[in-house]
């Protein structure tokens, strides 16, 4: 009796438990819903709304002014299509990421290694990689305005030049990459430097022990160590180069550059919504760029997907 006491008592207890159990997820999940519900009505509001709006406007005619605005269904997107402008301004976007990441990431890389592995002055080397990353962007792009002022401008007074940097197309786009380096590698040099920090030391003391100079060292150990955190970097500055706007903008002084070299896609965005008054075709190029940078994420994670699969 005493057994067949404990063998039905024992799924009875398992029940209270589980029981239990769920109505302390319930409990929590109403708790913690309060905490989350503050985000999620900001994040409806000002990133939901706005995409959903700006969806409905790209198939409209719509103005700056909101008014009589007229349901045009695809017209937009194929005239987006056809538009010279559209291509001209993604080429210049893509043209900028081609030359701005390998650098970055490579620049990155490097500052990180010096400052890792220097003695005397840590801090100090830290400081002066990131510092710039810290700036607003138009200070900073005001700065190298300055810099690249032919005549006038340090660059040219230090190294005996009288290059058009700002004013020529052949340079413009090369001024562009330069001040983005110096203004963004500081993130990422950040992000390999904590990831450089996270390598155990008995890797390499391992490796010394087998004879493996500094070279062998960094090819076979720092850098597949490194290899996701070089993943993050390469996505985070593609997706955002491909969105580079602020320093083009400022330093051709609201222009799109001599002959319309540094036009951006999010500056001829801007150009037809609040220049030109097209708020419904501005809408359809977002649309349609938004549609660009969700695949060039999806990409990324389904890269690391079949990455993370294949190391199984």
């Amino acid at each position: 009796m005493a057994t067949s006491a404990h063998t039905i008592a024992a799924p009875a207890r398992a029940t209270t438990v589980a029981a239990g159990a769920t109505l302390r997820r319930k409990q929590g999940f109403q708790h913690g819903g309060w905490f989350v519900a503050p985000f999620l009505l900001l994040f409806a509001l000002f990133v939901i709304w706005p995409l959903l709006r700006g969806v409905y406007l790209s198939f409209t005619d719509a103005n700056i002014t909101g008014e009589g605005a007229s349901f045009v269904g695809l017209d937009n997107y194929r005239e987006a299509l056809d538009d010279p402008l559209v291509w001209d301004s993604l080429g210049h976007s893509a043209y900028f990421t081609l030359l701005v990441v390998p650098c970055i990431t490579v620049l990155a890389f490097l500052l990180a290694m010096l400052a890792h592995h220097i003695e005397r002055g840590t801090w100090l080397w830290r400081l002066c990689f990131f510092a710039p990353f810290l700036l607003p962007s138009t200070v900073a792009a005001n700065l190298w305005q300055w810099l690249f002022n032919p005549g006038t401008g340090m660059i040219d007074h230090v190294f005996g030049l009288d290059t058009p940097w700002l004013t020529d197309k052949s340079y413009a786009m090369l001024a562009l990459v330069i001040t983005t380096l110096w203004w963004t590698v500081g993130f990422s040099f950040l992000l390999y430097l904590a990831a450089l920090q996270g390598i155990p030391d008995h890797l390499y003391e391992a490796a010394r022990l087998d004879g493996a100079n500094a070279w062998h060292r960094m090819i076979h150990i720092t850098l597949p160590m490194l290899r996701n955190i070089t993943g993050l970097v390469i996505a985070l500055q593609v997706l955002a180069s491909l969105q580079v706007f602020d320093q083009a903008v400022v330093m051709m002084d609201f222009l799109p550059g001599p002959e319309g070299s540094t036009r951006t896609f999010v500056q001829y965005t801007l150009e037809e919504g609040f220049t030109s008054y097209r708020v419904g075709y501005a809408s359809a190029i977002s649309v349609i760029f938004f549609v660009i940078i969700a695949a060039v994420a999806l990409a990324r994670m389904w890269l690391l997907r079949n990455r993370e699969e294949s190391a199984r």
